[in-house]
């Protein structure tokens, strides 16, 4: 409300000044010195009232190079907490995806393995395909997962610059508040990894006991074929 007064009272007097200087008697043009400091001076006052709208005087006193380095500080730290909070929401998705495609696969080789024997050639056929194809997913999801991986630690590293460049400015708040954001974001991924590794670890137990079922399996089918063999044919000569 008082710059808008300001801006008021500016208005009153160009309007004064104008009234002034086309009522003179005197012709306008042998003074013209006089008129136009006033004229000048009159839109001078307007142009600065009409920008205490937006600025009061003690905030213009206020906007020196450091201030402005501050602000400016300010803004690069809230777009580094942006691209930082959008990397780990993908990076998270993306290990949670890698980390299901991996137990799905996990479920159907021990459901293989389980059948041995009991599938014929067309359903042995069926669901080795599915899992070659549930394999190719979970290699298309770990290629997903390293490319969000890269993008993340740019995000931290940006973060972390940002930070230190908005600590030297003397933002010290917003140099605390990304290097928080940045600790929560270490958190979110490592939880994130926790259940990947866990995975991997039960995909590397069943590709083990993949191993050890089909040598089981074949020394079965070997043993089976040797009691097929005619008593004639393992009599000596």
């Amino acid at each position: 409300m008082a710059a808008l007064r300001r801006v008021t009272n500016c208005l009153r007097l160009l309007r004064s000044s104008a009234r002034v200087l086309f009522s003179s008697g005197k012709p306008a043009v042998h003074r013209p010195g006089k008129w136009t400091n006033i004229l000048y001076t009159s839109i001078a006052s307007l142009t600065v009232g009409g920008g205490l709208c937006a600025i009061p005087f003690k905030q213009v006193e206020n906007l020196s190079h450091d201030s402005l380095i501050r602000r400016a500080a300010s803004l690069v730290t809230d777009s580094s907490s942006t691209f930082l909070s959008q990397a780990t929401l993908a990076l998270v998705d993306a290990i949670t995806e890698y980390s299901k495609a991996v137990h799905t696969l996990i479920a159907l080789q021990r459901r293989y393995l389980d059948s041995l024997g009991k599938l014929t050639p067309a359903e042995e056929d069926t669901i080795w395909q599915v899992i070659i194809g549930q394999r190719a997913q979970v290699n298309d999801r770990q290629d997903e997962c390293k490319r969000f991986e890269s993008t993340w630690v740019n995000a931290v590293k940006l973060c972390e610059t940002a930070a230190e460049a908005a600590y030297v400015s003397g933002a010290e708040h917003a140099s605390v508040t990304v290097r928080t954001n940045i600790q929560v974001a270490l958190s979110q991924v490592e939880e994130a990894q926790k259940l990947s590794l866990d995975a991997d670890k039960k995909l590397t137990e069943t590709k083990v006991m993949e191993v050890e079922r089909m040598a089981q399996y074949a020394a079965s089918l070997q043993n089976n074929d040797e009691e097929d063999v005619p008593e004639a044919y393992l009599r000596e000569d």
